[in-house]
């Protein structure tokens, strides 16, 4: 891997939540109904990338809509 591409880094929704100020149901429940991206591990388990989870943090904290 180059070090021109930075490799994305993808949380737990429970790393998700404490970002956020909410509970990991919660986290679990928008990306379930699509109000925040994430991905399926082969278990079944949802992370999300930082990135994304940073810019919506962002959104909440200056009170705009997505």
């Amino acid at each position: 891997m180059s070090e021109s591409q930075p490799k994305s880094e993808y949380l737990t929704p429970g790393e998700v939540a404490r970002m956020l100020h909410v509970s990991p149901k919660t986290v679990n429940r928008w990306a379930h109904e699509g109000r925040i991206a994430c991905i399926v591990t082969l278990g079944g388990h949802r992370r999300f990338q930082r990135e994304e989870v940073e810019r919506i943090a962002s959104q909440m904290a200056s009170g705009s809509p997505r």
